[in-house]
Order: C-alpha cells, then sequence, then structure tokens
C-alpha cells in the first residue's frame, strides 16, 4: 500500500467540546501512524488534567497565554514532551489560549 497525505482546511473544520475538561474544544486536523494532529482552544483560567505521555507530545502556542509545569507559553512558543513525562498543571491565562498539538493518545490521571 503506498503512502496516502491527508489534509483538511482547518478554518472549516468545526471546534468541538473535549471530552477532558469543561472550557476546553478541540479541531481534529488528522492522525497518521499512531500521532494525533489538533488544535486547542481553552477559555480563560482553565485547567487541562494531568497526563501521561504515551509518545511525545509537541505544543506550540499560536494566541494568548498557558503555564505547563511551571513555565509560562506565550505566542510563538514551542515544547516538546518525550515518553512517559507527566504533564501537570496546564492551565490557560487571563485571555484563554489556543495552541497546536502532536501527539499520542495518552493515559489520563485520577485526581
Amino acid at each position: 500500500m503506498d503512502p496516502q497525505f491527508e489534509t483538511i482546511d482547518s478554518k472549516s473544520a468545526p471546534w468541538q467540546p473535549s471530552e477532558m475538561a469543561v472550557g476546553v474544544e478541540v479541531k481534529s486536523l488528522g492522525s497518521v501512524e499512531g500521532r494525533i494532529m489538533e488544535l486547542y482552544r481553552l477559555a480563560p483560567d482553565t485547567s487541562y488534567p494531568d497526563h501521561i505521555h504515551q509518545g511525545p507530545e509537541f505544543v506550540y502556542m499560536l494566541e494568548g497565554e498557558a503555564t505547563q509545569n511551571g513555565q509560562r507559553l506565550g505566542p510563538g512558543w514551542a515544547s516538546a514532551a518525550g515518553t512517559g513525562t507527566l504533564d501537570k498543571d496546564f492551565r490557560s491565562g487571563g485571555e484563554g489560549c489556543t495552541f497546536l498539538t502532536v501527539y499520542s493518545p495518552s493515559r489520563y490521571l485520577d485526581r
């Protein structure tokens, strides 16, 4: 089987409420070989559940700001996390935020 390309116009893709947290919306942009690419939009002062990365995770902040493991991420900031790392206390700032992420599905921790 030949490799395939998957394309999408992200502007026409609908925002969907996240099942993981209130105040989080997601646009699915594609999935290939166990990796998922999505846009996330968090309302102001929204927390995302702590989770362990089951594979590498890449985040690129587009708008607003967030705090990830104590580090402030503003527009243009990027983070890369390895398999097995704990993403703890991810929270959007007072304006909310929008970011692009590429990841493998994670196991979420009980709070």
